[in-house]
């Protein structure tokens, strides 16, 4: 979520909040009870945010991948014998992170 949408969630909860004290003054007035979905918290919206750029991201990882292995004619169980192989010798430890 980007702060143009953070600002205005901001702003509509702000003028939700300000009707609502409009109404708790005036006591002769009907309350408006609002029956629209309920207001999740910024929390969860930033939480569902990351989650779907991760999905995003994880996405295009593959895109991107498959695109190389297409591009440089490797098949995935070559590139998996290849792995293996390295891990095996040593050269390569689970933990290293390929740069």
């Amino acid at each position: 979520m980007d702060e143009r949408d953070k600002l205005r969630k901001f702003r509509e909860l702000d003028d939700a909040f300000a009707q609502a004290l409009r109404q708790l003054e005036d006591p002769g007035k009907a309350m408006e009870i609002p029956t629209g979905p309920p207001v999740r918290s910024l929390e969860a919206l930033e939480e569902e945010d990351a989650e779907k750029q991760a999905q995003l991201r994880e996405e295009a990882f593959k895109q991107q991948f498959e695109a190389l292995l297409t591009e440089y004619h490797i098949a995935s169980h070559e590139l998996r014998e290849l792995i293996e192989t390295l891990l095996a010798s040593g050269r390569w430890t689970e933990e290293q992170a390929p740069a």
